[in-house]
């Protein structure tokens, strides 16, 4: 697979978004690890998870547990070298199962602290500021995040949900501590455009999240995006590899990260590294 900069590292162009992993409890674990290997195979290295990823029926109890089943599933296949494993914090789980968030300095603290513990590393390799708190003012939130970076627990930063300037601005204090941004992008959610122009500018990588726009079926891709499916059915490939070729077509700083759950989904969408769309074919995307 072709790689693609995160920071000072390089990473296969399609990631890997493990928020669905175990979230409904009905993957079985051999199926999960097979597609951990699935995805290695085909050249996937950057698997993103957070400390919030779990399931509802969980309540308070869904914080960790998607990192804990990550960190267990990749030890015990023995591929943790061959990982960038990114987390993220500052989103947490209430006890009905909800979504609330908290950018507190302390909570932002504690939440590096159990995900070094819950994912049995020294230093995270990628830690993601979730999504804004509107009780928290985000210059307050950047310069938590530095002091988080200047302590050594965490290798880079990263923001998610940002706007151009709160990226611009964690740019300045951060500089190249600052290592991506992810934010909603996909056929059906083109508004985080200007964020990829941003990221270009400044040397960051922008990491898609619900690359597909949750329409994981070549038939709700085709039905919602018929172009996609047109380009699909001319090359002789899924409308979700068309999909996430053209993404990657937008930028060299973008690297989707589409989540799966069998080996199939994974290496379906890996081979979209390897799809180079003609401009006519991008431009014809573009427009529809």
């Amino acid at each position: 697979m072709q790689t693609r900069t995160l920071g000072d590292q390089s990473v296969g162009a399609i990631g890997l978004g493990l928020m669905t992993f175990d979230q409904d409890g009905a993957a079985p674990r051999e199926q999960l690890k097979a597609t951990i290997t699935a995805a290695l195979d085909a050249g996937v290295t950057l698997f993103d998870t957070a400390d919030a990823y779990g399931h509802g029926d969980l309540g308070g109890d869904a914080m960790g547990a998607n990192e804990r089943l990550v960190a267990g599933l990749l030890d015990e296949l023995g591929v943790r070298d061959r990982v960038l494993l990114a987390t993220k914090g500052g989103h947490v789980r209430t006890e009905g199962g909800g979504w609330d968030t908290d950018s507190t300095p302390e909570h932002l603290r504690e939440a590096v602290v159990g995900s070094l513990q819950r994912l049995g590393v020294d230093q995270i390799a990628l830690w993601q500021h979730h999504r804004p708190d509107p009780d928290v003012p985000y210059d307050e939130v950047i310069g938590t995040l530095k002091e988080i970076h200047d302590s050594g627990k965490v290798a880079r930063v990263g923001l998610s949900n940002a706007d151009p300037d709160q990226i611009r601005a964690a740019h300045a204090v951060l500089g190249d501590a600052l290592a991506s941004v992810q934010n909603q992008f996909s056929p059906a959610f083109r508004s985080s455009a200007p964020e990829i122009e941003v990221c270009e500018e400044l040397g960051l990588a922008f990491l898609p999240w619900s690359p597909l726009g949750g329409l994981n079926s070549a038939k709700g891709l085709g039905e919602e995006h018929p172009a996609f499916a047109e380009v699909a059915s001319e090359r002789g490939v899924s409308p979700q590899q068309v999909a996430l070729a053209w993404e990657l077509a937008q930028s060299p700083c973008v690297i989707p990260i589409p989540g799966a759950k069998r080996p199939e989904s994974v290496t379906d969408s890996a081979a979209a590294a390897d799809l180079q769309l003609t401009p006519a074919e991008v431009a014809r995307l573009n427009g529809s």
